[in-house]
């Protein structure tokens, strides 16, 4: 994976707005890792639950900035495949959290154009939580604005996997060695997305935590200390115009 990464910690001012800066390149996929929801509850000596639940607050934030910037998909990691291993009280907290965003976003999304798309292996949800997903994904089917993936039980080993099998699957008599990188593209959970152009991971972390392994595969990398529910439009602003910046050579090498 070719990762061009960068620490980002406040203060730090980039002297202009995005709105006054046409020279500005958006990326068409931001994809986020939205890291320190417990720790942020922690410092406050407050239940883990409280942070999800400032974390979740946080998303209509950004979702609202990433379209009203022009941003046309944004993949934000809510649950991984290894989630699962975290305490049984937290993990049902969780998905009651998940659940009652599903209810009561719906109005909110459809007012505002946003197509949701819940990404990863619902079949081990509760048959309420996969009722809540489908309704919501139906009733925001014909939003253009701007579409949100939401990763849950979600893991970039588990897509691939996944899209190898189906890709078997609908191809029973080829073998494993006629597969394509179009191909196997063609069958990820992501298919009807755009690569990743931008990735940022909130927290103070340095990794990619199994995310988007190949959608992310030349993606541009911008981690921050900031605690998910303090990462601001600002901060996502800031986040875009050092994209714009970046010389993206996707494996190419750099001129003499």
């Amino acid at each position: 994976m070719h990762i061009q990464a960068t620490k980002i910690t406040p203060p730090f001012s980039t002297g202009h707005h995005l709105s006054s800066s046409p020279s500005i390149t958006l990326p068409a996929h931001i994809a986020i890792i939205m890291d320190g929801n417990r720790r942020w509850a922690k410092k406050r000596f407050m239940p883990a639950a409280l942070g999800h639940a400032a974390g979740a607050k946080r998303v209509r934030d950004i979702v609202k900035a990433c379209s009203a910037l022009g941003v046309s998909q944004l993949s934000l990691f809510a649950f991984s495949t290894e989630n699962w291993k975290r305490p049984e009280e937290e993990v049902s907290s969780l998905m009651s959290l998940f659940m009652t965003y599903l209810q009561k976003e719906i109005n909110n999304m459809n007012a505002n154009g946003v197509r949701l798309k819940v990404v990863g292996d619902t079949a081990r949800f509760g048959p309420l939580l996969q009722d809540l997903i489908a309704k919501a994904e139906a009733q925001t089917a014909a939003n253009t604005a701007i579409t949100v993936n939401v990763c849950a039980n979600y893991g970039g080993r588990w897509d691939m996997i996944q899209a190898a099998q189906a890709w078997q699957k609908a191809h029973p008599h080829q073998s494993l060695q006629d597969m394509t990188e179009e191909g196997l593209s063609a069958y990820l959970s992501t298919s009807y997305a755009p690569e990743v152009d931008l990735l940022i991971r909130t927290g103070g972390e340095s990794r990619v935590s199994n995310f988007m392994l190949w959608q992310a595969a030349y993606a541009e990398m911008f981690f921050t200390d900031d605690l998910w529910p303090d990462f601001t439009p600002k901060r996502l602003k800031q986040a875009i115009e050092w994209f714009s910046g970046r010389d993206r050579r996707f494996g190419s090498s750099a001129p003499l």
